[in-house]
């Protein structure tokens, strides 16, 4: 029996990596598209092809998706502040769309999208699901509203005949988060101990491993033009800064900083930012804005269907404390 050959765009990244490593643990080949002068170390070791490309350009997706039975389309551009949003939706708008046309025309026989919750409603004061409606005008920041964009594009290419599948993860952690993603970073600030204070907000938290193997259910379970929740745990931030303090052996903060206070320090940090550095603040508007909701979700949709059940979230504390101090930016800290 010939073996399937996946195309995972953004194999990689952070999620990627994870679901490059899914997919070959069940004797898949991989095949990862990365643009030129990518960071290939999280792929190191792994038997994979490498194809270079960029999704802004349609010729370059259809070469990479030749072949393939299967598209994993994990890679966005994700960044929380930026100069310039044309690039973020140029990738991950029209990169989508270009992926999901490339795929459909050579015939595999599923795609993934990897989406995001933050495309998602969340009813007021209550929990997310696929169904919560959400607009554009819902979307704060340009990644948030790229991601909306890349979302509707998918559901409306399934509901013409392309053989889509959406998961919507929430927020991962874990090990090879290597730039890393706002999650990891405030892991890392926690060991380096330069979190002396939180604000009142809310995560659902869920292993990367855990979210790669959702990626490979979805394909094999999942239903055309349906979206799932990849999801973990619901927790306050007070509460995931006191997990990280239990086992870590660190002290948590115990300051709440008020939002407007947060507000303010995201105003002067973004202007600073644009004036002088020109690199990303440690605190953006969209960042303080995105706070101002608890962002729970609820997963029951992707294990009734998938057969999806992710694991203790202590385990992907514990995976990603120990990267982040043995081999991650916090290496200092340990």
């Amino acid at each position: 029996m010939t073996t399937k050959l996946a195309l995972v765009t953004g194999g990689n990244g952070f999620v990627g990596c994870h679901v490059v490593r899914a997919l070959l643990a069940r004797g898949d080949r991989v095949r990862v598209l990365a643009r030129e002068n990518a960071d290939l170390s999280a792929l190191v070791g792994l038997p994979v092809e490498i194809v270079y490309g960029d999704l802004r350009y349609f010729d370059s997706v259809a070469r990479a998706v030749t072949g393939c039975n299967e598209v994993y389309h994990v890679a966005a551009d994700y960044r929380l502040w930026l100069t310039d949003p044309a690039p973020m939706y140029a990738t991950n708008v029209a990169g989508t769309e270009y992926v999901i046309r490339a795929a459909t025309d050579a015939g595999v026989s599923r795609i993934v999208y990897t989406s995001t919750v933050g495309a998602l409603g969340i009813p007021h004061r209550g929990v997310g699901r696929e169904d919560t409606p959400s607009s554009l005008a819902d979307m704060p920041g340009h990644y948030k509203r790229s991601k909306y964009m890349a979302e509707q594009a998918a559901l409306e290419a399934a509901r013409v005949g392309a053989p889509v599948v959406i998961v919507n993860p929430s927020t991962p952690i874990g090990a090879l988060d290597l730039k890393p993603t706002p999650t990891g970073r405030i892991i890392v600030d926690f060991l380096n101990r330069r979190m002396p204070a939180y604000v009142e907000t809310g995560l659902n938290i869920v292993g990367v491993a855990d979210v790669a193997r959702g990626h490979l259910l979805a394909a094999e379970r999942g239903r055309v033009g349906e979206k799932y929740i990849l999801g973990g745990e619901n927790l306050t931030l007070k509460e995931f800064l006191g997990r990280l303090a239990a086992t870590s052996g660190m002290p948590a903060p115990k300051m709440r900083i008020p939002y407007a206070v947060a507000f303010g320090y995201a105003l002067g940090a973004e202007a600073f930012a644009r004036t002088v550095t020109r690199r990303a603040p440690r605190a953006s508007l969209t960042e303080v804005r995105m706070a101002r909701k608890k962002m729970f979700f609820d997963s029951s949709k992707a294990r009734a269907e998938l057969g999806y059940s992710p694991g203790p979230i202590e385990a992907a504390i514990g995976t990603a404390i120990e990267f982040f101090s043995s081999r991650g930016p916090a290496k200092s800290a340990s």
